[in-house]
C-alpha cells in the first residue's frame, strides 16, 4: 500500500501534469457533503480523495456521501477521483487510475483538457 503523503503527491502530480491547478486539503461542501479533499482545483471542479485509514478518510467521508458525490459526478456537476489505499499497491497502478480517470474527464466534457 502507498501511503497517504505519498499518493496524495502522485496523484497532484498528475492532475498538475494534465494542466488542473490543485489546491491540497480543501474543505468542501457539496451538498449535504462536507469534507476535505485531498486536491481540488476549484475552478475545474475536479480533484481527487485518496482515502487512507491513516488520514481517518473513512470516517470523513462516509459511503453514503460517497453515493451523493457519485450522482454528481454523474450529472457532470463535478469530478472527483475515491480512491481507497487498498485498491492500490504501487505508484504505477495509483498513476494509471488517476490518468484513466482524467481521460474519462475529457471524454464526459467533450475534449476540454481541464
Amino acid at each position: 500500500m502507498i501511503r497517504e503523503a505519498e499518493g496524495c503527491a502522485i496523484l497532484a502530480r498528475v492532475f498538475e501534469s494534465r494542466g488542473y491547478r490543485i489546491a491540497r486539503d480543501v474543505g468542501l461542501e457539496i451538498g449535504e457533503v462536507e469534507f476535505t479533499a485531498d486536491g481540488w482545483d476549484a475552478e475545474a471542479k475536479v480533484g481527487f480523495e485518496y482515502m487512507t485509514r491513516e488520514a481517518g478518510d473513512h470516517v470523513d467521508l462516509r459511503p453514503d456521501e460517497v453515493t451523493l458525490l457519485g450522482q454528481r459526478m454523474e450529472r457532470g456537476e463535478l469530478f472527483l477521483l475515491i480512491i481507497d489505499e487498498s485498491r492500490i499497491e504501487i505508484a504505477d497502478d495509483l498513476e494509471y487510475a488517476a490518468s484513466s480517470f482524467l481521460d474519462e474527464v475529457d471524454r464526459r466534457r467533450g475534449g476540454a483538457d481541464g
